[in-house]
């Protein structure tokens, strides 16, 4: 089977909205070049270079997902199960963030100093 730098390409870029992260917060949680972050993210533009395990490693730790993840998804054995929790579990941190925000925009105007 042929590797899938498309769906490589797909999964990071899909997992950056999911985390609102940018290219820049990923490279440094990976410690690797943004450049590269690029190469990965646009297959069809760049020839592929340097695309080792260990930097698929590197870029899946940094996204949050297991090490292996994206290597899996590079051989078309995409964890399903795993996707749909990582989303659920996003979505459910989403709200509880939503709710302290909420929280605390209430307490704010308490806390103020009177003038």
């Amino acid at each position: 089977m042929s590797k899938d730098w498309a769906a490589v390409a797909t999964a990071i870029t899909t997992r950056l909205a999911e985390l609102d992260m940018t290219q820049k917060e990923l490279a440094d949680r990976a410690d690797v070049g943004v450049f590269t972050l690029r190469q990965l993210q646009n297959p069809e533009a760049y020839e592929p270079k340097r695309r080792t395990p260990r930097l698929l490693a590197a870029i899946s730790k940094g996204l949050r997902y297991p090490e292996n993840h994206l290597a899996q998804v590079l051989e078309g054995d995409t964890p399903a199960e795993a996707d749909a929790d990582l989303r659920s579990e996003v979505a459910t941190l989403r709200q509880e963030v939503a709710d302290l925000r909420e929280r605390v925009n209430e307490l704010a105007p308490r806390s103020a100093p009177n003038k």
